[in-house]
């Protein structure tokens, strides 16, 4: 692809993804529905996807930065629903809708069907993410669709190179199929846990940030790489090491955190956008190779394959979550539920780019190609616009409990209490040995900020402001940026005025931007 259409897919899909934020519509619906009307603007060239970019250099970075982001603990905790709906109801959607396809589609063989089946079984990892970001999901159910989506990758790209391989005649039969399966699940943990102990290691003993950082990108093709040279998945061996990594990124130093929060935020943001966009754009690519079937029936066949995708999953979902709870063990191990949850994780199985890739990877040789191009195009369009459309709407009805705002700020007011005691305890050690003598103003200094931290959280739990509705924090933070504002604006002055030069100016603008993050934390978007 030449640079210029590259450049503008970029700005366009970052554009498209920033006015979302300024809308209740969530952003990959924004930019698949930009891309769609993209498409068929003069001028426009053409996108096709490939699945030789998409898989190895689209993907790894998607699922690392999700997974990093993720709760090691909290996937634990749910490891039950997460395997039943990452590898359970995937070779389920794989069988099930690939059999409603062979019932549907005339002509169409069963391997063939297949699959389509495992082409468009997995729900993605980007849409799961970003919706339930956006809607603010409770968070059993955010973890359980984070969970699900980072593994259910893996699962559908074996079944698919077991499924295409009986269509070519390579297939080893189902003894082979499973031993395949094996392979790639075993082997991606095995590649993941060999690579994450050395890797950590290696940023742990590294001290600068920018070499810090440009590790962390090199990460997860690292590691998708390695697991693929070996016939294993790479999807695994990503969302194994950045699980690991993420669970003990605590033991990295604060410089490099901040820088790699900063780098990370931006290349999801630019990924993800660009993704979603893409899905859109492919239109034109996908509806070229259907002039051999009649209009009408190509659109039966997609809504029927559509409906399947969609029943599948609520005829997983449901058994998947009560039968298991007929057993007390699990009962008491698990927080109890209704009929709620289940609807909604069956209602958020949308569909997006890593089954397009997918389905752009199968060979032209293999008979319906086409179509199921078209089919895969128009369940990723269908998911993400009927489903996505309609989740926040259902999740109001429903009226699922919200998060306890109030119970989180009180735990995180009781961690800081005690951090702050440990705090406290260590400096009177420091302050009593000679070498650490410190004159009075500077020791006071240091319990001031001590202190400061730890009523700041409490104080969000008292009365707000009558006329602003802040609380006490919300004040001390706002009066602090417009302090240090004046600041800033002086050293500029001093700056334009010669007095001080360009290198100083940095210096003493670093020091008030540390200050000011540390006296007001932005809530992530």
């Amino acid at each position: 692809m030449e640079v210029l259409p590259l450049v503008a897919l970029v700005a366009g899909s970052a554009i498209v993804a920033g006015a979302a934020r300024w809308t209740r519509v969530p952003a990959p619906l924004l930019l698949v529905a930009a891309g769609l009307m993209a498409a068929y603007v003069p001028g426009v060239p053409s996108y096709a996807l490939d699945p030789h970019i998409v898989l190895p250099l689209l993907l790894p970075p998607l699922l690392y930065t999700a997974a990093v982001d993720s709760s090691y603990l909290d996937l634990r905790a749910n490891v039950r629903p997460v395997a039943l709906l990452s590898v359970g109801y995937v070779l389920f959607a794989t069988v099930a809708v690939g059999y409603a396809a062979y019932l549907v589609v005339p002509g169409l063989s069963l391997p063939v069907a297949l699959v389509l089946g495992a082409v468009i079984a997995p729900p993605d990892a980007v849409a799961a993410t970003a919706i339930a970001r956006k809607l603010g999901l409770p968070n059993r159910i955010t973890t359980i669709l984070q969970g699900e989506s980072l593994v259910n990758d893996a699962t559908a790209i074996t079944a698919y190179k077991v499924a295409l391989a009986a269509v070519i005649g390579t297939s080893a039969g189902w003894a082979g199929g499973i031993a395949e399966f094996l392979l790639a699940s075993v082997g991606g943990v095995g590649v993941g846990l060999v690579l994450m102990v050395p890797i950590h290691h290696l940023r742990k003993r590294l001290r600068e940030p920018l070499l810090q950082n440009t590790l962390s990108l090199l990460i997860p093709f690292v590691a998708y790489a390695a697991a693929e040279r070996v016939h294993a998945s790479g999807v695994l061996a990503v969302v194994v090491v950045a699980l690991y990594l993420g669970h003990r990124n605590w033991q990295v130093d604060f410089a490099t955190r901040l820088q790699e929060e900063a780098v990370w935020k931006m290349v999801a943001f630019i990924l993800e956008s660009v993704v979603f966009a893409l899905i859109g754009l492919q239109l034109p690519v996908v509806l070229k190779g259907l002039a051999q079937y009649e209009g009408w029936d190509a659109a039966w066949y997609a809504l029927a394959v559509f409906l399947a995708v969609v029943v599948a999953r609520f005829v997983w979902v449901f058994p998947a979550t009560f039968v298991p709870r007929l057993s007390e063990r699990i009962r008491s191990r698990e927080p109890d539920t209704n009929w709620k949850a289940p609807v909604i994780v069956g209602w958020a199985g949308m569909r997006g780019v890593v089954s397009l890739a997918i389905a752009f990877s199968v060979p032209i040789s293999v008979p319906h190609r086409n179509l199921i191009l078209f089919l895969t195009f128009t369940t990723v369009i269908g998911t993400l616009v009927v489903q996505g459309l309609t989740l926040p709407p259902l999740i109001r009805l429903l009226r699922l409990p919200p998060r306890d705002l109030h119970a989180e700020t009180l735990a995180e007011a009781q961690a800081q209490s005690e951090a702050s005691r440990s705090a406290e305890d260590r400096l009177a050690e420091l302050l009593a040995e000679p070498e650490n003598a410190l004159p009075p103003p500077l020791a006071e200094r240091l319990r001031t900020v001590m202190e400061r931290r730890r009523n700041a959280v409490w104080e969000r739990l008292g009365e707000v402001n009558p006329v602003t509705g802040e609380s006490a924090d919300d004040v001390y933070r706002r009066l602090a940026r417009e302090m240090i504002a004046a600041e800033r604006e002086v050293f500029v002055t001093l700056r334009d005025h010669r007095r001080i030069d360009d290198e100083m100016l940095r210096g003493l603008l670093r020091r008030l931007d540390l200050e000011e993050a540390a006296a007001y934390r932005e809530d992530a978007a």
